[in-house]
């Protein structure tokens, strides 16, 4: 699906305006421009290259005479994530972009104790109980009392009460070991925590791969197959499809029937094992059952086009309402997800 095209001028905000005209330029032309910015002001505008997206050329050459420049542009710029960083490269250090691209990537926060602020809890403890407790006491004396306390409660108990004595004792901080603390915790935490934060490849594909027409989706796991056959396993144990809610409980499977539109269980289910048809006549008042089997029965044959669409409907009803912690699924590939 192609992502939408910036056509409003009015409604571009000034960071934009810079982030459209930098990009418009190209690399070497923009690295002249952010030579002569401050460190905040080259953040504000990657930061915003980074979520511009595409822009159409109307707006493009309109900015340009908002500029009074004579230039002309063809096509589109797409602002993104590789290409800012390239720019940037352009024109300061790679630890200088490292930094930048980590804050672009990484927890939202414009300083580094913001940051932490927005780390879970039980993250940062594990991180913080294999420092010196001075060092965590330092960090805990920065961010916010409520989220400090949360970290504490999970810090073993002796070590905690190290840090708590060094807390107390703790005067006005160095600016050089304040300063030692942040790198160490930009250099070794923030940034792990910005790479593993990323999205695994096979997850996603496995999410597209879940929306594909059955027959487009058997041919390529089918070619992935030949090409790399782990990936194509993993992206098939990653998926969720409709002959995985079997392994549902039945208090799932009866929410289910009671959100989803009646009208898709006689195509979904025409589709279905027998095992799977079973599950939910059993999970049906008896007369519920008896109409759908009838419903079923009448339709004659179907195209599998429509049941796909009938079933695919049925599997992100199921995943939104795991998503709301209604429902538990167990992903495909998987076994004995639920104890009872």
């Amino acid at each position: 699906m192609a992502s939408r095209v910036r056509e409003d001028y009015r409604s571009l905000s000034g960071p934009e305006k810079a982030a459209i005209f930098a990009l418009s330029l190209g690399e070497e032309n923009a690295a002249r421009l952010f030579e002569h910015m401050d460190d905040e002001e080259v953040r504000e505008i990657a930061q915003t290259m980074s979520n511009l997206g595409s822009v159409s050329s109307s707006i493009i050459e309109r900015l340009f005479a908002e500029f009074a420049e004579q230039m002309s542009s063809t096509g589109t710029i797409v602002g993104g994530i590789a290409a800012t960083e390239r720019l940037l490269l352009k024109v300061m250090g790679k630890d200088k972009v490292g930094t930048i691209m980590e804050e672009l990537r990484g927890p939202a926060g414009r300083t580094m104790w913001d940051k932490l602020g927005n780390v879970n809890e039980q993250v940062l403890a594990n991180y913080l109980k294999n420092e010196y407790p001075q060092t965590v006491a330092v960090v805990l004396s920065k961010i916010k009392p409520d989220h400090a306390a949360r970290v504490l409660s999970q810090l073993p108990e002796t070590f905690a009460m190290e840090v708590i004595m060094r807390m107390l004792r703790m005067e006005a901080v160095q600016k050089e070991v304040l300063d030692d603390v942040e790198r160490t915790l930009r250099n070794e935490f923030m940034s792990n925590l910005a790479r593993t934060n990323r999205r695994d490849s096979h997850e996603m594909m496995a999410e597209i791969f879940n929306n594909l027409d059955r027959a487009v989706e058997n041919r390529f796991l089918a070619a992935l197959e030949e090409r790399n056959r782990d990936s194509a396993e993993k992206i098939k144990a990653l998926m969720f499809t409709f002959e995985d809610l079997q392994k549902l409980d039945p208090s799932a499977i009866q929410t289910i029937i009671r959100v989803v539109d009646k009208t898709r269980f006689p195509l979904a289910l025409k589709g279905a094992s027998e095992i799977l048809r079973n599950l939910f006549f059993s999970n049906m008042s008896e007369r519920a059952a008896k109409i759908l089997k009838e419903d079923m029965n009448a339709m004659g044959p179907v195209r599998l086009r429509d049941v796909d669409e009938a079933q695919q409907f049925i599997v992100a009803t199921a995943k939104d309402l795991a998503a709301r912690g209604e429902i538990i699924l167990a992903e495909g590939g998987q076994d004995d997800e639920v104890i009872y």
